[in-house]
């Protein structure tokens, strides 16, 4: 009996040691992991900022900074940001830093860059939601129904024309599969408020009636670019497209959209009220948070895509008497979260396939080419849709329709998430927003001028 005692004894202190051991070594990698997660927002946020700054004075988007920055700290350059579905752990700059510095085992660098990875993806994806929870804000549901039907034809055609046109060039020109092929098409939907917007303010045309259609177009192309884009990412969730089922995405994204801005409307008063009531810290940017994370869980459960619900939740509260206050304090949220979207989307993009050296790439640049002509053509045109005013500069109408910028890297993040872009296709497409990003401001500069100029000979003649 003694003995049995003894080895229920030694067993038990066995049983205890290795408990203790393994508790360890998960609280040991549960360190590891924080080291990784924090040394990766380091190089996202020092990527996104030289980035942005070095961008900001040479009169660029920011945005391109944050883009060009998340490209160097990426696969493509230092490999600094990697993730798995494009990388191995083991040429991860950041886990070689961990095993140089916080003694990382050989044996858990693979799972510790896994769930590293997986955070940070998870904090991109909040970032996106809270980008357009933003842009949400930002827009006003009154000030589009007055632009009136001259925005409306603008903003419908520069819809429609590069979506079919990028759509149908890339399944029957270079044979790309449809899903693909419809979600390349809806990034060339989109056009870039922000952009746009400063460059007319420079200008002096913002007041202009061509700036006033031009901003109208765009804010109601980011609309129906987000509708779009919530559907597309569907398609991409449900494997295939069936006519039956983007009727029923199409219905479900507009009666979620329309449905979620009407009953908010109803209940926006409840929640101002309920804020006002308020004694503590941070009521109003917690509230806003909370309703826009609300819509977007009922947008995901529905098939939809979140980020549909966050937009909904901004256009709903832009109505109310917090708009200003939660504006302000979304700021500090957004700088925040945002740049973690925009790094991440350029970190996981590979240039290299866009390497006209290697045989095999040469398709992928023949498409970004397309894509950029597409880009270009198909917004250009829609400023001559707009009749009964021979005086508007058409033109310039157009060219203010080209810059994607911020939106169209949210279709191109989106689509790498979801792995319904090829390496080449999204690369392509990043090469578009970039290319458009970039000549958009001189060419809207340029058509501006020249009819400033044209007007003062006119003005002489007449004299």
């Amino acid at each position: 009996m003694i003995d049995n005692f003894y080895i229920l004894t030694e067993w038990r202190n066995s049983f205890l040691i290795a408990t203790a051991t393994e508790t360890a070594t998960e609280s040991e990698q549960g360190t590891f992991i924080l080291a990784g997660v924090l040394l990766s927002l380091v190089v996202i946020y020092f990527a996104s900022k030289l980035g942005g700054e070095v961008c900001s004075r040479i009169n660029l988007p920011p945005v391109l900074g944050e883009l060009v920055g998340g490209v160097l700290v990426g696969i493509s350059a230092f490999h600094l940001l990697v993730f798995p579905e494009s990388s191995a752990a083991e040429k991860s700059l950041i886990m070689s830093i961990l095993q140089s510095t916080a003694g990382l085992p050989t044996e858990a660098v693979t799972s510790v860059f896994a769930t590293q990875s997986e955070i940070i993806s998870v904090l991109s994806e909040l970032g996106v939601i809270i980008l357009l929870f933003e842009i949400g804000l930002e827009s006003d549901l009154k000030e589009l129904i007055r632009v009136g039907p001259m925005a409306a034809i603008v903003a419908t055609v520069g819809v429609v024309t590069p979506f079919v046109m990028g759509t149908l060039g890339l399944i029957y020109i270079f044979h790309t599969p449809a899903i693909p092929a419809v979600f390349a098409g809806a990034a060339l939907t989109a056009t870039s408020i922000g952009i746009t917007a400063k460059v007319l303010a420079e200008l002096g045309q913002l007041s202009s009636e061509e700036g006033q259609i031009i901003i109208g177009a765009a804010v109601l192309d980011d609309i129906l670019g987000i509708v779009i884009l919530a559907v597309v990412a569907s398609l991409v969730k449900t494997g295939e497209i069936q006519v039956n089922n983007i009727i029923y995405l199409v219905i479900s994204a507009a009666v979620f959209l329309i449905g979620s801005i009407l009953l908010g409307r109803l209940i926006s008063p409840l929640i101002v009220g309920l804020v006002n009531e308020m004694k503590t810290r941070g009521q109003v940017l917690l509230t806003g948070l909370v309703f826009a994370f609300i819509l977007s869980y009922i947008a995901t459960v529905i098939n939809l895509e979140g980020i549909l619900g966050a937009f909904a939740a901004g256009l709903i509260l832009a109505e109310t008497e917090k708009r200003k206050e939660l504006e302000q304090q979304i700021i500090p949220v957004a700088d925040f979260f945002v740049p973690i979207f925009f790094v991440c989307v350029g970190a996981k993009t590979d240039l290299s396939v866009l390497n006209p050296t290697v045989a095999s790439n040469r398709e992928g640049l023949i498409i970004a080419t397309f894509l950029i002509l597409v880009a270009i053509l198909g917004k250009v045109i829609t400023g001559f849709t707009v009749f009964g005013n021979p005086d508007l500069n058409k033109l310039a109408i157009g060219v203010g329709m080209i810059p994607r910028g911020e939106v169209g890297l949210v279709f191109a993040g989106v689509g790498s998430a979801s792995g319904a872009l090829s390496e080449a296709t999204e690369a392509a497409i990043i090469v578009m927003v970039i290319a458009t990003t970039f000549v958009a401001p001189p060419l809207l500069r340029l058509v501006f001028k020249e009819t400033d100029t044209i007007a003062e000979s006119v003005d002489k003649v007449q004299e």
